[in-house]
């Protein structure tokens, strides 16, 4: 929106109007914009909450501090969704295929929490929104995000063109003021499936390569194993971050980490300079994202002025699954979803805590007659506070390995 204001503006000669062209800046003004939503509105939103008695039913499950929590305001997600829409529609181009996409998958996802939480919270039901139709709308939303990346003509990746005999065609540039010679790799924007692999010396995998049987229908079998494979990324991390919404900040803060990371990507992997300079894929368009994933960030970091130890509000399925979903898609947008077990660690031992506890459970009670448990209670962070650590030293120790595994992706980028 801004942006377009600015094609009026540009005519009036105003100092510094020139700034709105710049990704730079409006990622800035995103951020500041989102922090001010929260941080300005988040009291109100939880004053009316308080007012209509919107409070979390705790089950006691025998957890130090957990009934002081009954009746805190929960459905804060609400914050979270309105400082992330709002920041975008006002600094980002709603042209660009990318943002698009991203609103939608807020949107989406928010909607389904929203509706969980509700159930909840007003039809008095605890069970919430049927498991079955979660993964529904989750499917669905990966089908939209599979068909556009895989359909649309806007999306479309930067590669080096191949020469007969295997090598990367070049050409010699002449600087036209300094007769410098420079030798340039050709390349051309090309419909793809390939996204970044780490550790690897070519850094990329083809989701193509899992069906080299394809022929004639082979168009589909390709757009169907990456339908798949980006349903199951936004499936997972989603619910994850789900799981890991069971303590004061824990997933508001993390997520906010893996944003941050994600955002770094993002900006190298639009910036023709930096992109070539670290040997990964150039995407054409991606930049705008970075205004997005600002809004993002600024979302999640002011919400944590309401959401830390002690917690004034929850943030409800309405903004976990939200979070977790955003940072799904994105990830696969920018073709660093494979990225996603090591950026996303926190997420992922908590996931699997949950399917061991519940796996080895089952085989114990089958074999023996009675289930025995691995971990005191899952998820994970629920058995640090059965061991008695306190949930903030929880919270702290979780961020700071999160920062760890932030650190280690980005270093992926030159680690072949």
């Amino acid at each position: 929106m801004i942006h377009l204001l600015y094609e009026w503006l540009k005519y009036l000669d105003i100092p510094g109007i020139g700034m709105i062209q710049y990704i730079s800046f409006r990622s800035a003004a995103a951020i500041i914009t989102s922090l001010f939503i929260t941080m300005g509105f988040g009291r109100k939103l939880i004053n009316f909450l308080h007012q209509k008695q919107i409070g979390e039913e705790v089950r006691d499950l025998g957890l130090e501090g957990q009934i002081q929590k009954k009746g805190t305001p929960t459905m804060g997600g609400l914050i979270i969704l309105a400082s992330i829409i709002i920041p975008t529609l006002l600094f980002a181009k709603l042209d660009n295929i990318y943002i698009l996409l991203m609103l939608i998958t807020t949107i989406w996802l928010g909607l389904i929490g929203f509706t969980d939480d509700y159930i909840k919270v007003f039809l008095k039901d605890k069970e919430g929104l049927a498991g079955k139709f979660k993964i529904l709308g989750q499917i669905s939303l990966g089908v939209i995000v599979a068909s556009t990346l895989y359909f649309s003509e806007d999306v479309v990746v930067r590669e080096r063109v191949l020469n007969e005999s295997g090598d990367f065609k070049k050409e010699i540039v002449i600087d036209v003021e300094s007769g410098l010679q420079d030798v340039q790799f050709i390349t051309k924007d090309v419909k793809s499936t390939r996204t970044t692999i780490p550790f690897f010396k070519n850094h990329e995998f083809d989701y193509a390569w899992l069906v080299p049987f394809a022929n004639q229908t082979g168009n589909f079998w390709r757009w169907l194993v990456y339908a798949l494979a980006i349903i199951l990324i936004i499936t997972a991390v989603s619910n994850a971050t789900n799981l890991t919404d069971g303590i004061d900040g824990l997933a508001t803060g993390t997520s906010a980490i893996s944003g941050v990371t994600l955002g770094i990507l993002a900006y190298v992997s639009g910036n023709i300079i930096y992109s070539d300079y670290l040997n990964i894929m150039y995407i054409p368009n991606i930049g705008e994202l970075t205004i997005f994933i600002a809004a993002f960030i600024g979302a999640t970091v002011g919400f944590l002025w309401y959401n830390s130890y002690p917690a004034q509000v929850f943030m409800g399925d309405t903004g976990s699954l939200a979070l977790g979903g955003i940072l799904a898609v994105f990830a696969v947008i920018i073709r660093k979803e494979i990225l996603i077990p090591l950026l996303c660690g926190i997420f992922l031992v908590e996931n699997l805590s949950v399917i061991i506890q519940v796996a080895y459970f089952k085989y114990t009670k089958r074999k023996y007659g009675e289930g025995h448990r691995v971990f005191l209670m899952s998820p994970i962070h629920h058995h640090y506070q059965k061991k008695g650590i306190p949930e903030a030293k929880i919270v702290t120790r979780f961020w700071i390995v999160g920062i760890i595994l932030a650190v280690l992706t980005i270093v992926t980028l030159k680690m072949r």
